[in-house]
C-alpha cells in the first residue's frame, strides 16, 4: 500500500545514488580553503538523498504482486549478460532509508573536520553512493561494482583521518574485505558458468532449477562467506572492532551502521536467494557460528575499558543476531534479521556519534576510569545514548525489541537449543550497557576540567534527535518496516523451505 504516487518516467533509484556522486564533482571544483562551502554542499546533497529515499519508501506498494518496483533496465554489456538493472523491494527499501539517515546525520557530525576537508567529504559521499548502489542493484555484476565502490574509500578515510593505530586498522580492514571480495568473485564465476543461462540478472538466477544441488552446496560457501566477512561473522570478525575504533566518527557511523549491513544483505540477497538448496544444507554450521558471534561479542564488550571498543564488540554481537535470523530460514526469522539491520544501523550510528564526537572529541579520552559524571555537563548526550542503549538491550517500545523478538522466534522454530543459548547474550548486553552508562555519565565528575568542556553544537543536536526519534518511532509503530519486509522475505523463506524438503528427500 503506497501513500504517495511518483511519476513512473523518472529514474528515481539512479537519482538516489547520483545525488551523492554529483556533490563529489562539485566539491572537487571548490578550493581546499572553501571549507564552509564544502560542508554545506555535502550536507545539502546528503539531505537530498535522504529525501529521495523517503519518497521512494512512501511510494512503494508492498501489496502489489510486483515484488520489485521502480525498475530501471538499460543494456550495458548484453553479450556478457551484464546490464544496468535497478529495483527495490521490502528488503532493500529499509536499507535505503537507513543509509540516507546515517549519511545525513554523519554529515552533520562531520562539521568539525578541518584536515583535508575537500578530500574527506568527497570520499565520504562516494562511499555512501556505493552503498545506495548495492541496495538497488538487481544485476550481480553491477552489485559487485557498487560493493567495491563502497568498501575501497574506507582505507583512505581511516588511514588519513582516523586515530588509535589508524594505519593498522585501515590495512587490516582492507585485507579482510579484499579476501572476502575474492570469495565473492569465485562465487560469481560459478554462478555465471554453472547455470544454463549466461546472465548476471539475479531475478533469473534465483530460479534454483538453473543449478544442480551439488553446485549450490559447493559454491554457496564462498558466496556466503565473501559477504559474511563484511558482516563481521565469526571467525572473520576481528577486523571490525579495530576498524570501528580507528575510524573518524562519521566513518564509524557508516562503517558499523551501514557497511556491515552490506555483508548481511549480500548473504541474503545473493547467496541465499540464488542458492537456496546450498543455504538449506549449511544452515546448522551458520547458526552455530552466529551463536558464537552473539555471545562472544557481548562477553568481550563487557570486559572493555575503552568506550569505543565496547561499542565495536557490541556490533559484532548484534550482527551475530542478524545472521542468526537469516540462519532461521523462515519468514519470521528473516524479517527479524532485516529489521535488526535497520535497528542496529540507527542505534550504532547514534552510539558512535555520542562516543566519538560528543565525548571523545571534547574529553580526549575513551577510557572508562577517566570518565564519569558527564551527565552534569552534557545531559543531551547521556539521554540519547541511553535511548540507543535501551534499544540495544531489546527494551520494548524501541526498534531493537521487535528485531530480536522476531529473530529468537524464528530460531526457536529452526534450532531451539541455539535460540536458548543465544539468549545468554541478552543479560550480558544489558550488563555492559548499564555499566557504560553509569561509568561515563553518572556518579561524580572525575575530572574538574570537564566542567569547562565546550557545549554541543546545533548539528550534533539535530543528528542525535533524528536518530533517537527513529528508534522510538520504529519501536512504537514497527509495521511501517515489518509489513514491506515480510511481504518480500516470504518468497525467499518459501524457496528455502522447498529446498530443505528436497534435501530431506535426497537423503
Amino acid at each position: 500500500m503506497n501513500l504517495i504516487d511518483l511519476p513512473t518516467n523518472v529514474p528515481w533509484l539512479s537519482l538516489i545514488w547520483l545525488s551523492l556522486v554529483i556533490p563529489t564533482l562539485i566539491i572537487a571544483l571548490l578550493k581546499p580553503e572553501q571549507k564552509r562551502e564544502i560542508r554545506i554542499v555535502g550536507a545539502v546533497f546528503s539531505f537530498i538523498s535522504l529525501a529521495l529515499t523517503l519518497l521512494v519508501y512512501l511510494a512503494y506498494d508492498y501489496r502489489s504482486p510486483q515484488q520489485f518496483q521502480f525498475l530501471e533496465e538499460v543494456p550495458w554489456l548484453p553479450e556478457l549478460g551484464i546490464n544496468y538493472i535497478l529495483g527495490v523491494d521490502g528488503v532493500s527499501l529499509p536499507m535505503l532509508l537507513l543509509n540516507g539517515l546515517v549519511i545525513f546525520t554523519g554529515a552533520l557530525i562531520s562539521w568539525n573536520i578541518e584536515e583535508r576537508t575537500r578530500e574527506y567529504w568527497a570520499l565520504l559521499l562516494l562511499l555512501a553512493a556505493g552503498v545506495y548502489g548495492v541496495f538497488v542493484s538487481l544485476d550481480l555484476f553491477l552489485l559487485f561494482i557498487f560493493y567495491e565502490l563502497a568498501v575501497l574509500p574506507m582505507y583512505l578515510l581511516i588511514g588519513i583521518w582516523g586515530s588509535t593505530r589508524k594505519e593498522y586498522g585501515a590495512m587490516k580492514l582492507t585485507l579482510y574485505l579484499m579476501g572476502g571480495s575474492a570469495f565473492i568473485i569465485l562465487g560469481m564465476v560459478a554462478v555465471y558458468y554453472s547455470g544454463t543461462l549466461r546472465t548476471f540478472d539475479m531475478r533469473l538466477l534465483a530460479q534454483s532449477a538453473l543449478f544442480s544441488r551439488d553446485v549450490q552446496i559447493i559454491f554457496f560457501v564462498p558466496l556466503f562467506l565473501g559477504f559474511a566477512v563484511l558482516a563481521g561473522m565469526f571467525p572473520f570478525h576481528t577486523w571490525s572492532p579495530t576498524g570501528h575504533v580507528a575510524a573518524p566518527t562519521a566513518v564509524s557511523m557508516l562503517h558499523a551502521g551501514v557497511l556491515m549491513k552490506l555483508g548481511a544483505y549480500g548473504c541474503l540477497r545473493v547467496a541465499m536467494w540464488i542458492f537456496p538448496e546450498g543455504a538449506s544444507y549449511w544452515l546448522l554450521p551458520i547458526a552455530i557460528a552466529t551463536l558464537i558471534n552473539a555471545v562472544y561479542g557481548a562477553s568481550i564488550a563487557m570486559t572493555q575499558r575503552d568506550f569505543k571498543f565496547m561499542i565495536g564488540y557490541s556490533s559484532v554481537s548484534h550482527m551475530g543476531l542478524t545472521l542468526m535470523g537469516l540462519a532461521a530460514a523462515n519468514t519470521i526469522g528473516i524479517t527479524g534479521a532485516v529489521l535488526q539491520m535497520f535497528a542496529h544501523g540507527v542505534m550504532t550510528a547514534l552510539f558512535f556519534a555520542v562516543v566519538g564526537r560528543m565525548v571523545y572529541d571534547r574529553t580526549h579520552t575513551r577510557q572508562f576510569p577517566e570518565l564519569g559524571g558527564l551527565f552534569n555537563v552534557m545531559p543531551f548526550a547521556a539521554i540519547v545514548f541511553i535511548i540507543a542503549g535501551l534499544s540495544s538491550m531489546g527494551m520494548p517500545g524501541l526498534a531493537g525489541f521487535w528485531a530480536e523478538f522476531n529473530i529468537f522466534m524464528g530460531m526457536w522454530q529452526r534450532f531451539p537449543l541455539i535460540a536458548v543459548l543465544a539468549g545468554i547474550s541478552i543479560p550480558i548486553t544489558a550488563g555492559y550497557i548499564l555499566l557504560a552508562v553509569y561509568r561515563v555519565f553518572f556518579g561524580e565528575l572525575k575530572n574538574p576540567e570537564f566542567r569547562r568542556l565546550p557545549g554541543l553544537t546545533t548539528p550534533e543536536y539535530v543528528a542525535g534527535v533524528i536518530l533517537a526519534a527513529v528508534l522510538i518511532v520504529s519501536g512504537i509503530y514497527p509495521a511501517y518496516l515489518t509489513e514491506p519486509i515480510e511481504a518480500s522475505v516470504r518468497p525467499i523463506a518459501e524457496a528455502l523451505a522447498r529446498a530443505g524438503a528436497l534435501g530431506m528427500v535426497g537423503r
